[in-house]
Formats: structure tokens, sequence, C-alpha cells
């Protein structure tokens, strides 16, 4: 199954062939393509493109353009609720996040929700109740009831909040602190959230990538050029793993041998042996390199 790199300076995917460790293709997009999440039916990949206000679909399997949908308003992070009903995303420079409904094919705004200020990243509980979103430079985690799209609760975080991450049982959140040196632990099992704990990981604790095993979770330090594994059941740190050059979204391949992560400072995929936590190839991309995504992956939880 091909590699896709989103990058988000070129507005472009790069399509990246594993087993031959290298570049295949590249898919011009719209304007600053950031993240990308898979479509229900598993037939399509969503490449969200924040600047071009479009997302562009791609045959996972294949990776030839099916359409792209325009007049979506800066859709900087993504994500379907679990019951498949729901499309929901963060606009980072516009200050909101959208709800769609989703038929199976296409999208109807329902609601656009005026948030704090640039929301970064999205997580909805497993029950498709409710959506997180934190609030990069407003500091804050919000909640938002999908079923009347209405903002229920608010907390202050650290220092830019990034991705949000829910572990199983829907009882505590993860957020990774771009402008800290770890990841907070929220309970959200109660009608207020409150802090836990806050895990050192190192600085710029930016994105999480589950291990698929049902119990570990890794986070990028986007500064310290690392990549922390946290134990979800214990709330502790376990692992930590070279990653150079500011590294950004990651993926696991199937067998849950290699980690797929952009360096984003290096224009380059790295691909590191998790045996031995070593980087054994570093691919050249695109500028900026930012999401990345494979079908042929490990779960999500």
């Amino acid at each position: 199954m091909p590699l896709f790199v989103l990058n988000s300076l070129d507005g472009t995917v790069s399509v990246i062939d594993p087993e031959q460790g290298r570049e295949i293709k590249r898919i011009p997009t719209g304007k600053e393509p950031h993240h990308i999440y898979l479509t229900p039916d598993e037939k399509s990949v969503i490449v969200a493109n924040a600047l071009g206000d479009s997302l562009t679909f791609i045959d996972p399997r294949t990776a030839e353009v099916q359409r792209t949908v325009t007049a979506i308003l800066d859709p900087y992070h993504l994500r379907f609720s679990p019951d498949m009903k729901w499309f929901v995303t963060a606009a980072n420079r516009l200050n909101h996040v959208d709800i769609y409904r989703w038929n199976g094919s296409e999208l109807t705004l329902v609601k656009r929700i005026p948030t704090g200020k640039t929301p970064s990243h999205l997580w909805i509980d497993s029950k498709s109740t409710t959506v997180y979103s934190t609030m990069q430079d407003s500091d804050e985690l919000v909640a938002i009831d999908l079923a009347t799209q209405t903002l229920k609760w608010r907390i202050k975080t650290g220092a830019l909040p990034a991705d949000v991450f829910g572990v199983p049982g829907d009882r505590l959140l993860l957020v990774g602190l771009t402008g800290g040196d770890g990841v907070e632990v929220y309970d959200v099992s109660g009608p207020a959230p409150h802090l836990v704990k806050k895990l050192l990981t190192g600085l710029g604790a930016h994105s999480f990538r589950a291990a698929g095993d049902g119990r570990h979770v890794f986070v990028s330090n986007r500064v310290a050029n690392s990549i922390s594994k946290i134990d979800y059941l214990t709330l502790e740190v376990v692992d930590r793993f070279p990653a150079p050059s500011g590294p950004d979204d990651m993926d696991i391949s199937a067998d849950g041998k290699r980690l797929f992560v952009t360096s984003r400072w290096a224009k380059k995929l790295t691909i590191i042996d998790l045996a031995s936590r070593k980087v054994v190839q570093q691919i050249p991309v695109g500028k900026s390199p930012h999401g990345v995504w494979t079908l042929d992956h490990v779960p999500r939880q």
C-alpha cells in the first residue's frame, strides 16, 4: 500500500512506495494540505487543504485523485465520528469548528461554532456524542456536544496545545503541549474536566499515534527531536526514540515494526525501526511535510 505525505508549503501530496523506499508520484492539491483522514467506507482518503478551502479525495490503494470538494472553509484538521454520521473540521486561521452531516458521499454543513483562538486538533469520543478540540493560541481545551452542536465546557491548558488523544473508555484525554515539554492528562468523565497529571516527554510535544496494542501511544516532540512512548494504562513514559528535524505526524506499518514520521524542517519522511530504536531511512519529499498516512497500518487504539 502507498504512503501519503502531505507537503504543506508545496500544496502537494508525495506518494511513497514503502518497499522501494522512494517517492513514485506527487499529487497537486489545494493550498496548505496539513491533515488526512479515511472515509468510513474506506474507499477514499481525504486531504484537507486549509488555505485552499477544499478537500481532495484520493483512492488509498491506487493513489488516484477521485474528486475535489470546494467551499469547505479552512479545514486544518478533520475527523469522522465513529458512528459515521458526522464530519468535523477545525478552522485554524478562522477560529471556528464546523460540524457537517455525512450521508456516505456528500457533506452538509449543520453548524459553525465560534471557539477560542486557533482551533488545532480534534478528537471524538467512542459514542459519537462529544467533540474535543484544542485552542492553540488561547491555550484551551473545549468540548462540543454533537447532538446540539453547542459548547459544553472549556478549560485552560498549558502552552500551545496541539493534538488530543482519547484513551479507550472515554474517561481520559491526552493533550500535547507544543509550547511546553510534555503531555497533560485530563479526566473528562464528569460534568467538568480536571487535570489529572502531566507527563514529561520533551520540548514541543505535538502529535499522537496509537501503537495499536491497546496500551501504548506515541507522541512526537517537535523541538526535542524525539518520540516518546506512553503507557496510557499506567500514565507513564516508557520509551524514547530519536526523530530528527522537527518530527510531526506519524503512522505505523501494519506489522508494527516501522514508524513513519514527517521531519518537518528537513523535507523528508523518516522511517524508524521500533525494535532497534534507530532511524533506518529518510526519503526526500516536499516542503514542510506534515500529515503522513497509509491504509496498511496498525489499529488506531
